[in-house]
């Protein structure tokens, strides 16, 4: 199986590819350090495994998987993270991932999970299968809104910039749009959630699971 490995901190990359390369049936074909570069390498490479940092810049491992899934959906998506509070688990699901690994998990874990997924399998951490579940089930009953379906990808793509402590000028520059684009992407993004502060939109952005404090 070809696996990409998507991860902001390079050491981090390294032990993975070192761990994964002993394996006779996993050959690491890529590494990325950002969502963008993720999704190009991806589409072009065609990996069969994505292993994607929830906590990327930019774009995250969540928006990030939502184009790939849409560009070529025969890719799994593995989520790898920190954190294990339910609104990243379930964004991730959402998001079109078919796996959710805690960084802190044992190596033999992610192998059962790559192994899942790719025989046509859900893979969740066990310590936070449970509760995962439960709340799933809660939020596809109608008992609970999530980012993906209050915003739209442009909204939440500027919601992160502004997140992660982007002007108005510089998000604007990052997504080549006009300044005027981003401040009305912000009101209406202000407007859906009635949040009326950058300070108020951080702490929703990190709670939904969109940035975190990194």
């Amino acid at each position: 199986m070809k696996v990409l490995i998507a991860d902001d901190h390079r050491l981090f990359r390294d032990g993975l590819r070192t761990l994964l390369e002993k394996q006779p049936d996993l050959t690491v074909v890529a590494e990325t350090e950002d969502g963008a570069a993720t999704v190009s390498a991806a589409v072009d490479i065609r990996p069969d495994i994505v292993l994607m940092d929830i906590s990327m810049p930019g774009l995250n491992g969540m928006e990030a998987a939502r184009r790939l899934l849409a560009a070529g959906p025969t890719v799994k998506v593995i989520m790898l993270s920190m954190h294990s509070d339910h609104h990243f688990v379930i964004e991730s699901l959402k998001s079109g991932a078919v796996g959710y690994v805690l960084k802190d998990s044992a190596f033999e874990e992610l192998l059962a999970a790559i192994r899942t997924v790719a025989s046509g399998g859900i893979f969740l951490s066990r310590s936070i299968n449970d509760v995962v579940v439960r709340r799933y089930v809660a939020a596809a009953r109608g008992g609970e809104a999530t980012t993906d379906s209050i915003l739209s990808p442009r909204e939440r793509e500027v919601l992160q910039l502004l997140a992660e402590g982007k002007s108005t000028k510089e998000t604007a520059a990052s997504l080549h749009v006009s300044i005027k684009t981003v401040e009305t992407h912000r009101k209406q993004i202000m407007d859906k959630l009635d949040i009326h502060s950058i300070a108020e939109l951080t702490k929703y952005a990190i709670r939904r699971g969109l940035t975190t404090l990194e």
